[in-house]
């Protein structure tokens, strides 16, 4: 057994590391590391300077940054729980969160982080000193470049002074767009292609109420930002309550409710990012809503509520004729109880068949859409968008589909593009003499696809 605190407890080339069982007892292991690229995602040449962290499955930093090398390769050392013997105990997964000047974040609008799985760790040659290694598909990051109409800006850095700092969500608002990083381990961040103008850098995140600061963005890069804490007792902010409402919800019967900040809601896609901790339940728990909810220390500041956000087998409703199915933006003073005034109502999905069913899928040609046929619909309307939020092709006049149960389309848009990723979404709509009801659609987070 060692003591972190004593790492000369553990022979050279070993560290001090937690035990799975019994928690508080650590022992001696072989350091543990992510190894990867970055690459461009349309001509797939090395990015050198991006910022690469891992994150746990609630979305908050397990490292602190490592920036990749002129070829792209970059090295993660993480802290991992272990059996007795020093092996990586089962069960556990990391995602990675990428940055980088004139790129895209990752994971992004479109786009989630597959999770890298323990089990697929290599075991170390002990007689060298060689750490435990994951390096396979997912460590290798394609990021897609901002495009001609949006001029990198400037970059941004700084740290965030609470003991709570680890994934803090931290926005650079009042310039368009709006841009957003997220703190490290250790609290600090970076921000990247920040447009020129006044901009007010905030922080978001469960439990932490920070100062936010002013800033006059122009052409020089700003740093040493120092984000202080207000409060970090959350009995002291603001709570968010409400309930969901669910309707014609086939055999799902549960879902969840995030709040994003409305700087960083993007319209067409209807989503943004959700600051750590802001939702209900509490992450990472599976959707468990069937009626009220509560999510506490939620600091001031503006923000869509979104329910059924996830891949759950609902959607909000998108009738938009009843009340309840509107993305709600609702204003949070510091430390004041937001109660909101109607039921958000959801409904069963659009069941996705392809592409992007569980996740982003490779495609080549002109890709197929497939999904299951809601039955009741006299029309469909589909939609493609790419990674920048670029509406690419769109067709509301599909007709109806009878004597079978799966719907398909081929795309028939502009030429895509090669390493771009898209997402394609489906409603369904019934039109009647009092005009045309959305009945249902596509979830929000299914239908991700790159071609090649």
């Amino acid at each position: 057994m060692c003591s972190p605190e004593l790492e000369t407890a553990c022979n050279e080339g070993l560290v001090c590391e937690p035990l799975m069982d019994p928690a508080g007892e650590h022992v001696c292991a072989a350091p543990f590391e992510i190894r990867g690229r970055v690459v461009d995602a349309l001509d797939e040449h090395p990015i050198e300077g991006a910022h690469v962290t891992a994150m746990d499955e609630r979305g908050a930093p397990m490292t602190a940054v490592t920036r990749s090398g002129a070829d792209g390769e970059y090295v993660l050392s993480l802290s991992v729980a272990r059996d007795t013997a020093g092996e990586p105990a089962p069960a556990q997964q990391w995602m990675l969160a990428v940055s980088a000047r004139d790129y895209l974040a990752f994971p992004g609008t479109l786009r989630p982080s597959f999770p890298i799985d323990v089990s697929e760790a290599q075991s170390p040659d002990e007689a060298a000193g060689a750490p435990w290694t994951i390096e396979d598909p997912t460590t290798v990051v394609a990021l897609i470049p901002l495009g001609a109409e949006r001029p990198a800006g400037v970059t941004i850095t700084g740290r965030v002074e609470s003991e709570a700092a680890a994934g803090t969500l931290v926005v650079a608002e009042g310039v368009e767009p709006a841009v957003v990083g997220v703190a490290d381990v250790e609290g600090d961040f970076t921000l990247f292609n920040v447009p020129p103008g006044n901009a007010t850098v905030r922080g978001y995140r469960q439990g932490v109420e920070l100062e936010p600061v002013a800033l006059t963005v122009a052409a020089d890069d700003i740093a040493d930002v120092r984000l202080a804490v207000i409060t970090d007792r959350i009995e002291a902010m603001a709570t968010v309550e409400g309930s969901v409402t669910l309707v014609d919800a086939g055999g799902a019967r549960t879902t969840s409710v995030v709040l994003v900040p409305s700087s960083v809601f993007a319209e067409g896609f209807e989503r943004g990012p959700v600051p750590l901790g802001l939702r209900a339940p509490a992450p990472p728990e599976a959707p468990s809503i069937t009626g009220p909810f509560s999510i506490a220390g939620v600091p001031a500041g503006v923000y869509r509520v979104l329910a059924a956000f996830e891949n759950d087998q609902l959607v909000r409703d998108p009738d938009a004729s009843i009340s309840g199915t509107q993305i709600l933006e609702i204003e949070v003073a510091g430390g004041q109880a937001v109660e909101l005034g109607s039921s958000f109502k959801v409904t069963a999905a659009l069941e996705v068949l392809g592409p992007g069913r569980d996740g982003p899928e490779e495609v080549e040609g002109t890709p197929v859409f497939r999904w299951v046929d809601d039955s009741s619909e006299d029309r469909y309307e589909i939609v493609v968008y790419d990674a920048r939020g670029t509406e690419v092709w769109r067709d509301d006049q599909l007709p109806r589909i009878t004597g079978g149960d799966l719907v398909e389309v081929s795309y028939d848009g502009a030429a895509l593009t090669a390493g771009m990723f898209y997402q394609w979404r489906a409603t369904s709509w019934g039109d009647g003499p009092q005009g045309s009801v959305a009945l249902t659609r596509t979830e929000d987070l299914r239908g991700v696809f790159v071609v090649r």
